[in-house]
């Protein structure tokens, strides 16, 4: 009999170990499979390769009637067919099919991601540069519009990664894949700014550009709060987090330019699909435009039979 849980352990150790992929990932693959396994006990399913479509099934269905949402219970079914793929390859193990293969996903609506426009883009830029901390500020901000960042990826950059004479930065992103973006102008005379003081903050022997007050490497959730703080400050009331600061730079990047391949290396997606859904943004964009603009689309509120 091979149990679910030595299996459970070396997949995670192969996720952290060999993928290299977040402790976030890992740890939502491991709470994942978990409740697949509790979920197996209570059907006295203990062998692996006793594990069937049905199983998957019943599971899949279970949650969902849990009143957990179809995104969900996708993402069960994603870590439940990656984990079955791992393990057909395993040695030792006389799994020869993955049974979640059999199994549909549920039908998920893609939800458009949030953007800033131009305007508020500029308004939350206009960082004052009388301190250290606002330089410093200023810096993270046009960096993440300047080039697509991702959160960890600005929190663990180095000044090395930095390339002044060709205005660009290099990257450490997902599955530790690197990569090599562009940086603008002014992003580039905000991180010149900082720099020293950076420098003289900095009681770390890591040469890390963004540094806190104690001297530390600033932490991910630390530039979360310093973004939400300026969008505040500035005037800018509506939520405002990093990850949209990215989304705002891939839709004006590709509104600007239409070369959905620049982006997509740019933010360093695997597939293109994930970059679509700014194509998808854009066209709504246009129709937005279209109905307030074009004669033809405007509807009359009071007499919908009579001519404009």
């Amino acid at each position: 009999m091979i149990q679910i849980k030595p299996c459970l352990d070396a997949y995670l150790a192969y996720l952290q170990d060999t993928r290299h992929l977040s402790p976030h990932t890992v740890t939502a693959a491991k709470q994942d499979i978990s409740l697949f396994k509790t979920d197996l006990c209570l059907s006295d399913k203990n062998d692996v390769c006793d594990i069937g479509s049905d199983q998957v099934r019943q599971f899949l269905r279970r949650q969902s009637g849990r009143g957990k949402s179809p995104k969900t219970v996708a993402r069960y079914r994603s870590s439940l067919l990656n984990f079955f793929d791992f393990l057909k390859q395993a040695p030792n193990c006389p799994l020869d099919h993955n049974p979640v293969s059999l199994v549909n996903a549920p039908k998920v609506g893609r939800k458009l991601p949030e953007v800033l426009d131009v305007d508020l883009i500029f308004q939350l830029l206009d960082v004052p540069q009388n301190s250290a901390i606002e330089r410093r500020d200023k810096a993270m901000l046009e960096l993440f519009y300047s080039s697509g960042l991702r959160l960890s990826e600005l929190s663990r950059l180095q000044w090395v990664d930095l390339n002044w004479g060709e205005g660009l930065v290099r990257l450490l992103g997902k599955g530790q894949k690197t990569r090599v973006v562009p940086v603008g102008r002014a992003a580039l005379k905000a991180l010149s700014n900082w720099q020293q003081d950076s420098r003289d903050m900095n009681q770390s022997s890591v040469d890390w550009v963004f540094v806190s007050k104690r001297g530390g490497r600033l932490k991910p959730r630390s530039i979360q709060a310093r973004v939400k703080h300026w969008a505040q400050q500035l005037g800018l009331w509506q939520r405002v987090y990093p990850h949209l600061l990215r989304h705002s730079f891939a839709s004006h990047v590709l509104e600007s330019s239409g070369d959905l391949r620049a982006v997509q290396d740019m933010l360093g997606h695997a597939d293109l699909s994930t970059t679509q859904i700014y194509t998808h943004l854009n066209f709504q964009h246009l129709a937005q435009v279209y109905d307030r603009s074009h004669p033809r689309a405007r509807k009359s509120s009071k007499n919908p039979t009579k001519q404009e």
